[in-house]
């Protein structure tokens, strides 16, 4: 194990992944085989090499087959918890806002189709020493792995929206975040909204750390970033 660290980390599998049916169509995305096992188990395994086992999945689409395939988490040596969207698809944030009876004041955030292999302990660190709501780690992708959404300057979010990117966005929210229970206060339980809403607010009010990261992310939402992280996960 690489370095202790002590917050729990969420885990967002619950989207419907229609930009890989119909390999999604039976089955959630975190558990597309990927170079022999489940993309859930390279993920468990890895957050567990940077010592993050309080993991905790929300799940919507198909979120019992995920609770069936993992279970506890206990032969990974983790702990899992499941926090189900129920009737409504909650989006990232409202999801996250249905798990917090299980995250205490402080958690990271990983997208469930995201490999994310940096150094946690730093990235813990450096929200602990913001003082701020928010931490998200950002990439200086330049439009290479996927469409770069952030302006990132002197260590500073300048600007993030993944919906209307402009040119100076060089950088790209790199799925690794972290959060103050108390930054969702304001957002209603039981209603959807999405994640980049929340970090949108934070970067506005200043309550928004920025860290950066140097290595490449790897991820399995659409077709060409499967067999790339199949080809990364197979060595």
């Amino acid at each position: 194990m690489i370095g202790m660290t002590h917050l729990p980390v969420v885990v967002l599998a619950g989207g419907l992944a229609t930009r890989l049916r119909p390999i999604t169509e039976q089955m959630p995305k975190i558990l597309i085989d990927v170079a022999g096992r489940a993309f859930a188990e390279h993920q468990i395994a890895l957050l567990k090499k940077h010592g993050l086992t309080e993991i905790v999945l929300c799940v919507g689409y198909l979120g019992e087959q995920v609770q069936r395939a993992l279970g506890d988490g206990s032969r990974w040596g983790v702990h899992l918890n499941y926090a189900f969207d129920g009737t409504v698809l909650l989006g990232t944030g409202g999801a996250i806002r249905q798990a917090r009876p299980f995250l205490g004041d402080a958690f990271f955030i990983v997208y469930g189709d995201t490999y994310l292999d940096c150094d946690y302990l730093a990235v813990e660190s450096a929200f602990c020493a913001s003082k701020r709501l928010g931490l998200m780690t950002v990439f200086h992708n330049k439009n290479q792995w996927d469409r770069s959404n952030i302006v990132f300057q002197d260590g500073q979010i300048i600007r993030y929206d993944k919906h209307q990117p402009t040119p100076d966005m060089e950088y790209i929210d790199y799925g690794l975040g972290i959060l103050q229970a108390s930054a969702l206060d304001s957002y209603p339980a039981g209603q959807p909204f999405d994640l980049a809403v929340v970090y949108q607010d934070l970067i506005e009010r200043g309550q928004m750390a920025g860290y950066e990261v140097t290595e490449r992310f790897y991820e399995i939402g659409s077709l060409t970033g499967l067999e790339e992280t199949r080809q990364r996960l197979a060595k």
